[in-house]
């Protein structure tokens, strides 16, 4: 894999670690079959269960995935930028690891991720999207540290993995936190 390519999935891993990619669990897309009926080039985006630290809603939260039909394509653009376009249902359950309250939503999209050749990024999310912040930048954008919006979510993310911006085109649906209290 091109050095640019490496940089660009390091970068993903960033942003989805941030949470600012909602609802995809994996960290860094890894190579798997085309799946039949989406066409060439489409690949699942990997999904596993984890644990979020008590810092995002005061208690551990499992996050879970429940049905994942999402998929992904990777275009690369002739000025080294990376786009990863991710279509499709997926559908996670959130459980409080201290009363055993869960949720389950749909947090299916579609997310749109271009990622520069200097490491930044943005991330364009529409529709149901899980979204995961650090309460400092849940507090700085007045969202939740953990939530499922619907509308139109966008940030971007400076090449250290910083979230610079983030705007919400929609409402929340879901403060995951709230919910599981």
């Amino acid at each position: 894999m091109a050095a640019e390519g490496v940089i660009a999935m390091r970068r993903f891993g960033v942003i989805v670690a941030l949470g600012v990619v909602l609802g995809m669990f994996a960290g860094v897309l890894t190579a798997s079959p085309a799946v039949a009926g989406r066409g060439h080039k489409w690949e699942i985006v990997p999904a596993a269960p984890f644990t979020l630290d008590p810092s995002f809603c005061g208690f551990a939260v499992r996050v879970t995935p429940q049905v994942n039909k999402r998929f992904s394509k990777l275009l690369r653009a002739s000025d080294g930028s990376v786009t990863f376009l991710h279509p499709g249902f997926f559908e996670v359950s959130y459980t409080n690891l201290q009363t055993k309250n869960t949720i389950t939503e749909n947090a299916s999209g579609p997310v749109k991720v271009t990622v520069s050749p200097d490491g930044s990024a943005i991330v364009a999310a529409k529709g149901r999207t899980g979204n995961f912040l650090t309460p400092a930048d849940a507090k700085r954008f007045g969202l939740p540290t953990v939530s499922v919006t619907a509308g139109a979510l966008t940030g971007s993310v400076a090449a250290d993995g910083s979230i610079t911006s983030l705007s919400l085109r929609g409402h929340v649906l879901v403060d995951v936190c709230a919910a599981l209290s």
